[in-house]
């Protein structure tokens, strides 16, 4: 279960998310609460669990970045 300052996001609402930039898909970096475009080499903010899809308010990755795996 998520606690109340990480937040999951819905597999259904990931599956249709793409990258604004790119168009291609996202991974969630929970523990960052993070959405990842690797292509495009941002991570869109998850803020309140609402993802923040703006390229202004992406951060660029470190080029040896990846996303922190979810949880098993």
């Amino acid at each position: 279960m998520a606690s109340a300052n990480r937040t999951a996001i819905d597999p259904k609402l990931l599956e249709i998310l793409v990258c604004p930039l790119t168009k291609g898909p996202l991974q969630f970096d929970e523990a960052k609460q993070e959405l990842v475009s690797q292509k495009a080499g941002l991570a869109y903010p998850v803020r309140d669990g609402i993802p923040i899809m703006l390229v202004d308010e992406a951060r660029e990755l470190k080029p040896d970045e990846t996303p922190s795996a979810a949880p098993s």
